[in-house]
Order: structure tokens, then C-alpha cells, then sequence
């Protein structure tokens, strides 16, 4: 994850993309005097608007300007162990989890990052990738024997998750509002988590090689649930991000290297999540996870399109994300997590309203992981982007549903998938200039709901992510209650494996 921009920062992709200050001004299409004023303030911080001109310039560069300006960018390990807040914290963490003395596990994880190459990292994060859903359903089915596991057939199509659910979980129609949205925070500490260091070690090692940042932010982690039609209730507890990132957020990554590599030794898995037993028991673990939803947006009918349908957003997620790295998933995506008000933020829509402006508006204040929060209320209405302000200005232009619930087995994250209906048929007219994914994605793919053959194509994707997935599925069988006209599609049905 890459932090914010400062003057010094920017000056650097100025220097990367070998512009003048002047050329690069109207590269930006800003005044040479901000650009002056960046080189003569390094630790100044842009306003958000120019945040986010500066990642598209980046994103936009030549590969070999992207190459220039990471290496011009790339933290010191050294300067990252004693400086960065968050590294700090982790390391302390470490330390007082395995018992060592302060300090040991700086040394051992420097000593280890010191072994690492940065280039085998990232293909291996590529041949990660390659490993399908199907795949990854029949390694846990293997190790946990029959497990109740979402699946669904679309046509003739089956498509397999490895997300444990039950009937009364799924097609429950939520409206994500205060009425029928309850989750509730509670001051009960998160279970213990149990650490197996040299993982830590090695997950901190290989956090400072890719230069990605590692953000000690608070989670919701799931205590209880009541979950049906209509409805979500339960309790959530606060963990941190630390705990999370070096114990169960490892198990993904340990799986797919197993598959790959043809073993069945997964000694993390048989400390974290050794049964199914343990995986719904929320009460006594770790659980942490998120919200995302299947985004729809109604659009009429057009002499050259077609009859009028829904476009659907599908995200690519970027190698930079802790979460679903290189996978397809719906688009907002994100964990189930505070920001400034503890009790209010519980709600799963309050995340997915956080995300929806966050990931598809350009909302970059928001995201905890550019820099700390220092808005009162972040979500305020004098703050919403132009398109959110103008979708609650009126009654029904917005949906918002919790379409079901399922617990992750490979991480035993919990996931609560929704779908975003935009009813208006002047919203995409309006906005869809201004519809654009974060950092979080590495592009953005649009769908209509009347092209069932693309449609089958894209669920059939190996590289789908199992919350993806699942949010995607349910998600359409929710759009074709609603709107039948707009949706050309086979039947699909979910069941559940025994």
C-alpha cells in the first residue's frame, strides 16, 4: 500500500517521468507554482483533488517510469524498523507475544529481509494467482472433510466457493439501515490469538522487501450473529490489524503455496483453523472480515446498446492489497472495520457506504491507509462526493441489501455479501465520468446484465476471489427478483455441498 503524497514524493515522479516543472504543471494540468511550491515544501501534503491527479499520473507512466520512481522511492528496511509507526507497533507486538526481549524481533526480521528478493517475491505472487477457486474448494475439502461450502450453477455451469454457509444465511434481502442492520460493538476483548513467529517474521520481511505499508488500524472482529431474512444482528469486538495480518491472514497464502507446490502440510491452518468446529466458533477466535457489494447501475435503452439493463463493475485487485490480491472481485470491497465512531460504524452498510466513496468516488481522505483520520465525521453530508450526495437526495435512486452471510474458509474471515442498486437511470449520465477505482484495483471491468455468454465467461474465471465470488452469485439472483426486464440471464441456483 502506498502512502500519501507529499511535495518530496511528487517531486520524485516529476524527476521519474524526466519533465521539467513546467512540463510537468501541464502534465497535471495545474500551475507551475503549486509545482515550485512542492520542491521548496517536501513534507507538505497535496489536498485530495491533487492526491488523485498524482496517482493517475502514476498509474498512467511508462513501465519504465513506474521502475524509475520506485526505486527513487523505496524506504530504506533499516529506516522503516526505527521510523515507521506501524512497523514499530508490529514488531512490539512480536516481541511481547513470543516472549522475547524488546528489540529481537527488529533484528530478526531485518536479518531475514536481508535474504529476500524482491523480483522472486512478486512472481511469486503471480503464480499465486493462477491457482483456481476449484482448486482451492477441493485442498479444504480434502482437509476438512465434507463441509457445508456455497456453491451455485449458473445454466450449465457449476461453480464451486469455499465459503461455509448455511440456507437460512443466504437470500436474505437486508436492507442495510438501522432498522434491520444491528450489528452491535461491544467492549469484550478479541480472542487470543496464539503466534507463530518465524510466519511473523517472515510476513514483516516481506512486507519491507515489496516496500508495501502495513497499517495498524482497528477491526471488528465477529463475536455472535443472528442472521435471516431481513435481518443482521450480533456482536462485534475490536482487534487490531497486526494481529490479524500475522496470524490468520497468513493461512491464504500458506494453501495456495501448498497446492502449488502438490503437499498437504499446512501446520499454520492446523493451529489456527484445524476443524469446523473451530471455523464457527466466531466467539473464541479471531474473526475478522469485511463487506462488499455486487454494484449495479440501471441504464436505459439504447439504439445502439441494446433494451435497458444493469452495468455491472468488476474489479481486478491490485498485488498491493492484503486482501484478495490479484483476484477478481465486486467492487466496493472492504473490511468490516471503524473509523471515528465505534458503536455507529458496526453496521455492515456503514462500511460499505465508507467503501462505495472511497473505492468508486474518489474519496482518498477516507482511506485509513493514506494517513490518520483527523475528520470528526468523514462521513458527514458536506463532505460526501458529488454522485453520493446527489443518490441520497432522493428516496429510491439507492438500494442498499445484504444479499448473504458466509464465513471464509480459507481465512475463516466472516463475509457479508450486498449488492448496490442504483435505480436512477440518470445517474450514469450524470456521473459515470467520475466513477473511477482506487489504488485497491488494478482496473475496472464493466458488464451488462443482458449478456448472458460474457457473463457466464466472467463467473467462470479462475481468478476469482471466494468472497467474490459469492457476493457476484448472490448478487444477481437477488437483480433478477428485482428487475427482470433488465436482466437476460440462465437460471442460477445455489446449493450446498455435504
Amino acid at each position: 500500500m502506498r502512502s500519501a503524497w507529499t511535495g518530496r514524493t511528487a517531486a520524485v515522479l516529476q524527476a521519474a517521468l524526466r519533465l521539467s516543472q513546467e512540463a510537468f504543471a501541464a502534465h497535471l494540468g495545474i500551475s507551475a507554482r503549486t509545482v515550485a511550491a512542492w520542491h521548496h515544501k517536501p513534507t507538505v501534503k497535496p489536498q485530495s483533488e491533487m492526491q488523485q491527479l498524482l496517482d493517475t499520473a502514476l498509474a498512467q507512466a511508462a513501465p519504465d517510469a513506474q521502475a524509475r520512481f520506485a526505486e527513487l522511492t523505496r524506504p530504506a528496511t533499516d529506516d522503516r524498523l526505527q521510523l515507521d509507526p506501524h512497523i514499530v507497533a508490529a514488531l512490539d507486538w512480536v516481541d511481547s507475544q513470543a516472549g522475547w526481549n524488546p528489540g529481537t524481533a527488529r533484528t530478526r526480521v531485518a536479518a531475514r529481509a536481508a535474504q529476500l528478493d524482491g523480483h522472486q517475491l512478486q512472481d511469486r505472487g503471480h503464480h499465486r494467482a493462477r491457482v483456481s477457486q476449484r482448486d482451492i474448494a477441493d485442498a479444504l475439502t480434502a482437509y476438512y472433510g465434507p463441509t457445508p461450502l456455497y456453491r451455485a450453477r449458473f445454466g450449465n455451469q457449476l461453480l464451486a466457493t469455499s465459503i461455509v454457509t448455511r440456507p437460512e444465511w443466504l437470500d436474505i434481502a437486508c436492507p442495510l439501515d438501522a432498522s434491520h442492520d444491528r450489528l452491535r460493538a461491544t467492549t469484550t476483548p478479541s480472542a487470543v490469538v496464539t503466534l507463530d513467529h518465524d510466519a511473523a517474521v517472515n510476513r514483516l520481511a516481506e512486507t519491507l522487501t515489496l516496500g508495501t505499508r502495513l497499517v495498524n488500524a482497528p477491526l471488528y472482529s465477529l463475536t455472535s450473529l443472528d442472521v435471516g431474512s431481513g435481518r443482521i444482528a450480533g456482536t462485534v469486538g475490536i482487534a487490531s490489524f497486526v494481529e490479524y495480518a500475522l496470524t490468520l491472514d497468513l493461512l491464504e497464502a500458506e494453501l495456495i503455496d501448498a497446492i502449488t507446490a502438490g503437499r498437504i502440510t499446512l501446520p499454520l491452518r492446523d493451529r489456527y483453523l484445524p476443524d469446523l468446529g473451530t471455523v464457527l466458533d466466531v466467539a473464541d477466535r479471531l474473526c475478522a472480515g469485511g463487506a462488499l457489494a455486487l454494484t449495479a447501475i440501471a441504464r436505459p435503452a439504447d439504439p445502439y446498446r441494446g433494451p435497458a439493463d444493469y452495468l455491472l463493475l468488476i474489479q481486478e485487485r491490485s498485488g498491493h492489497v492484503v486482501n484478495a490480491a490479484r483476484r477478481l472481485a465486486v467492487i466496493p470491497k472492504g473490511f468490516h472495520q471503524p473509523v471515528t465512531d465505534i458503536r455507529a460504524d458496526a453496521q455492515v452498510g456503514a462500511t460499505l457506504r465508507r467503501e462505495l466513496e472511497e473505492e468508486l468516488f474518489g474519496r482518498a481522505d477516507i482511506d485509513s491507509t493514506l494517513g490518520d483520520q483527523r475528520s470528526a465525521d468523514p462521513m458527514h453530508p458536506s463532505r460526501l462526493s458529488e454522485p453520493f450526495r446527489w443518490l441520497l437526495a432522493e428516496p429510491g435512486r439507492l438500494r442498499m441489501e445484504c444479499t448473504g452471510f458466509g464465513l471464509n474458509l480459507v481465512s475463516g474471515n466472516h463475509e457479508f455479501a450486498s449488492l448496490i442498486v442504483i435505480h436512477d437511470e440518470d445517474f450514469w449520465p450524470r456521473f459515470g465520468g467520475m466513477v473511477e477505482a482506487n489504488w485497491e484495483s488494478s482496473k475496472l471491468h464493466r458488464y451488462s446484465t443482458q449478456d448472458p455468454d460474457i457473463i457466464g465467461e466472467l463467473l467462470a474465471d479462475v481468478a476469482w476471489s471466494n468472497e467474490g465470488l459469492f457476493a457476484m452469485l448472490q448478487g444477481l439472483r437477488r437483480l433478477v427478483e428485482l428487475d427482470p426486464t433488465r436482466v437476460t440471464l440462465p437460471p442460477l441456483d445455489w446449493e450446498i455441498t455435504e
